[in-house]
């Protein structure tokens, strides 16, 4: 059946309007019930403005159909950043505290406690060189070094406030000196620059420290911990503590590495003795008994009359050579039982054979006197008391076989060795206690 045009257009324009009806109604008269995805956002107008019915909505009341999801996201990455936050302050709070010293070493001995018992670098290299430094780390504490005539009272870039200074004590011209180091750190501590204090003291040979006496904080000073060289009876392991003399750096004698051939070479010379023989000493009874024994051959000696403060280059070689080919290094007693050879043949595996007797002075006496340090941390060494007994200890060394005499440089070897690191650890555990113990 065919449409007559003029009805479709009618019908069409009648559909419009009913549908236009529609709409007008469910827009202005109907309750809506929104969707959670069509969901609109609606923002109060601030107090006492009202909304402009005609104006535009602005962009932030717009449709946003994943309001929901991004607070959840939102609140689900702070809960994240809190608990990260959360575990790096556990990971600060658990991490192990450093602390900063620093060293100047203002005596030879401060050499021997840096490059032999910290084993620290020091640049440059150059052993006469006007300023050298360094830096290590020990424990909990970080280490810095500086030593050389360039070290001077004012000039040195003092960064921390704990100070370890390297003294030397050993006679009057050196105590002044000292004293006008200690004068400077006293106007450091008392400007609130430096806070802790710990002295290594190359001490008195005959133990008489009683000039620093009055810069120890037990007597009012500003000295917290005195490491000092030689049996000093101060020392009590709580304030003083005793410290090794160590090799003679003062003379440029080097840190030798342990390595197989100090162990396995065969060494033609049964002992040496290379030093000063002062009359009426028991260095002139050495000689004699033994040019006496006849075993004079079998020793490499070499005898002056005048003490000589440094070595030449030929001198210190000849002196290396003399340690590195005997089996052992005779160690008679000087001004102090305790001598730098005893420490120069340990480095070497040649045995020392030291005079154990007491010398005249103010050192502590005692069952383990003297030498209570080394004898304390058993040091495999032979000791005598008198130079007689010499003969019969070099004849039983011509009954021992090579093994023998290899296994006792290893034990000698091994000894010092253990012994320096004890003394490193020793040294950085009394300064973290004395001067952390309450941060």
């Amino acid at each position: 059946m065919k449409i007559p045009k003029r009805k479709l257009f009618l019908f069409i324009i009648f559909a419009y309007v009913l549908f236009s009806l529609y709409a007008a109604y469910n827009v202005f008269f109907s309750n809506k019930v929104i969707s959670r995805v069509h969901r609109v956002t609606k923002k109060e107008s601030p107090a006492g403005v009202a909304r402009d019915s005609g104006a535009v909505a602005p962009l932030a009341d717009a449709w946003n159909p994943w309001e929901d999801e991004e607070v959840e996201y939102n609140s689900a990455l702070n809960k994240k950043r809190e608990a990260f936050k959360k575990h790096l302050h556990r990971i600060d709070r658990n991490k192990p505290k450093r602390y900063k010293v620093q060293v100047w070493g203002k005596a030879a001995i401060g050499l021997y406690l840096w490059e032999h018992i910290l084993e620290g670098p020091l640049n440059p290299t150059d052993k006469v060189a006007q300023w050298r430094e360094g830096e290590l780390q020990s424990g909990k504490v970080d280490f810095s070094f500086y030593t050389g005539p360039a070290v001077v009272q004012g000039h040195v870039p003092l960064d921390m406030n704990s100070l370890v200074v390297v003294l030397n004590g050993r006679e009057q011209q050196k105590v002044s000196y000292s004293t006008r180091w200690l004068e400077h750190v006293q106007a450091l501590v008392q400007s609130r620059t430096v806070s802790h204090v710990a002295v290594v003291l190359l001490g008195n040979e005959h133990c008489n420290n009683d000039w620093i006496g009055p810069y120890l904080k037990r007597n009012g000073g500003f000295v917290d911990l005195l490491f000092v060289v030689y049996d000093s009876p101060w020392v009590n392991d709580k304030d003083v503590f005793q410290w090794p003399l160590g090799v003679a750096t003062y003379r440029q004698f080097p840190m030798i590495r342990p390595n197989a051939q100090l162990i396995t070479s065969s060494r033609p010379y049964l002992c040496n003795f290379l030093g000063t023989v002062y009359k009426n000493s028991s260095r002139e009874t050495l000689m004699q008994v033994l040019q006496q024994s006849g075993l004079e051959k079998e020793c490499i000696t070499s005898a002056r009359e005048n003490w000589l403060p440094q070595e030449t280059a030929d001198s210190l070689k000849r002196y290396q050579t003399a340690l590195a080919q005997s089996e052992l290094t005779l160690c008679p007693a000087g001004i102090n039982t305790e001598c730098y050879r005893i420490y120069e043949a340990c480095s070497y595996g040649s045995v020392p054979v030291v005079e154990d007797v007491m010398t005249p002075g103010m050192c502590a006496s005692g069952p383990s006197s003297p030498l209570r340090l080394l004898k304390t941390a058993g040091a495999p060494f032979i000791f005598i008391t008198d130079w007689k007994e010499l003969p019969a200890i070099l004849e039983r060394e011509k009954t021992m076989n090579q093994e023998q005499k290899m296994n006792r440089r290893r034990r000698l070897l091994e000894w010092y060795a253990t012994f320096r690191q004890q003394m490193k650890e020793r040294f950085t555990e009394v300064i973290e206690e004395t001067f952390f113990k309450n941060i």
